[in-house]
């Protein structure tokens, strides 16, 4: 469908990922979220010029609940103050500088201004998205409108959805998408509460004959055999290709992500308003304590958020830095490179598909 030679998808945010993953025989795919429409066509055009042709796509976010914004540009003047306050405390108390005063409001709506999740916001990027050559639209949370799905259709763009219930993938079936993405529990960013090993045959069995991708805790060759062999007809990778030389993660992150193990993640609401799995931090424990408020609708939770990520930033504080990424963290142990991981995860693929052919043909 695709004319790639390895069912190995890519989701990342970084440029860099997209195109090493696509020129390995695979399928990279830009996650475009936290773009602004200028930002985004730079990305692309740089897609464009140094990925030699190979096939791409993006990945964005249609959730079907959402705090309506009727295409108001949100300032820090309009943030939850319940939540604003909390963090603001949380992070005081904690002795974490704050942002310079004078400068603080331009730095939080430059933030704000990159953080689009809604329908409308998604519109804009999807407009910048048709003018380049992607062979993709795959959405992270619901599925696009009947609108959309005719218009990329008509341009011959495959439609992705990711799923994490099979009633989910059911809908995505009906919605006119090409594939679904199966994605378990495991996995980093937003996600539900199914195991993989569970979710994949579910949602190939509830929506056959549409292909589905396998995500959720996939970072290695033995891992994508038993999606395979669960019928998924390739899979959905995303934080295996956080720890690579290639990615965007800063490196104190990088860090935490090889010293941590498989149990060093948490599902939480505090990233956007909806279950999402992130590596644990102080941050996260703090939005776990009693006097924590209520979380915020998306996009306003993630945009509650911004500041309080800028203040770690800044002064570099390993132990309050979150980051989503799922719980395949625990295999992440040293730097390396995309194609590395390409190839460690075909060639233990191909030793436990080889292994498994050997059991079934021996008497």
């Amino acid at each position: 469908m695709l004319g790639i030679d390895v069912p190995i998808f890519a989701f990342s945010h970084c440029r860099d990922v997209v195109i090493e993953v696509s020129k390995a025989g695979g399928f990279g795919c830009l996650g475009v979220t936290y773009q602004t429409p200028e930002d985004l066509e730079a990305e692309l055009k740089w897609i464009d010029e140094h990925i030699g042709g190979k096939p791409y796509g993006i990945d964005v976010l249609l959730p079907a609940k959402y705090e309506n914004l009727k295409g108001k540009r949100v300032t820090p003047d309009d943030l939850p103050k319940e939540q604003e306050a909390f963090m603001r405390r949380v992070l005081d108390e904690a002795g974490i500088p704050p942002l310079p005063e004078a400068e603080r409001r331009e730095m939080l709506q430059k933030r704000l201004d990159h953080i689009n999740m809604t329908p409308q916001q998604i519109e804009a990027l999807v407009e910048v998205s048709l003018k380049h050559p992607i062979k993709t639209l795959v959405s992270g949370l619901g599925a696009p409108s009947p609108e959309l799905r005719d218009r990329l259709h008509a341009k011959g763009i495959l439609i992705g959805a990711l799923a994490g219930k099979a009633e989910h993938a059911r809908r995505h079936k009906a919605a006119g998408v090409d594939f679904v993405v199966a994605q378990g529990m495991e996995a980093g960013g937003h996600t539900g509460t199914i195991t993989s090993m569970l979710l994949w045959p579910d949602v190939v069995d509830a929506v056959a004959p549409l292909p589905v991708l396998a995500a959720g805790g996939i970072g290695r060759g033995r891992q994508m055999a038993a999606a395979m062999a669960m019928g998924a007809q390739g899979v959905w990778c995303g934080s295996i290709w956080l720890g690579t030389r290639e990615s965007e993660v800063v490196p104190e992150v990088k860090e935490k992500f090889y010293a941590a193990g498989f149990e060093d993640t948490v599902q939480t609401r505090m990233r956007s308003g909806k279950p999402a799995r992130l590596l644990r931090s102080k941050l996260s424990d703090a939005w776990a304590r009693p006097d924590a408020p209520p979380f915020a609708p998306m996009p306003l939770q993630t945009m509650v958020m911004a500041e309080p990520h800028m203040r770690v930033e800044r002064g570099k504080l390993k132990e309050w830095k979150y980051y989503p990424v799922g719980m395949v963290v625990g295999q992440m142990k040293s730097e390396t490179s995309v194609r590395q991981v390409i190839h460690d995860m075909l060639n233990e693929f191909l030793e436990a598909t080889e292994q498994l052919t050997q059991l079934v043909n021996s008497d």
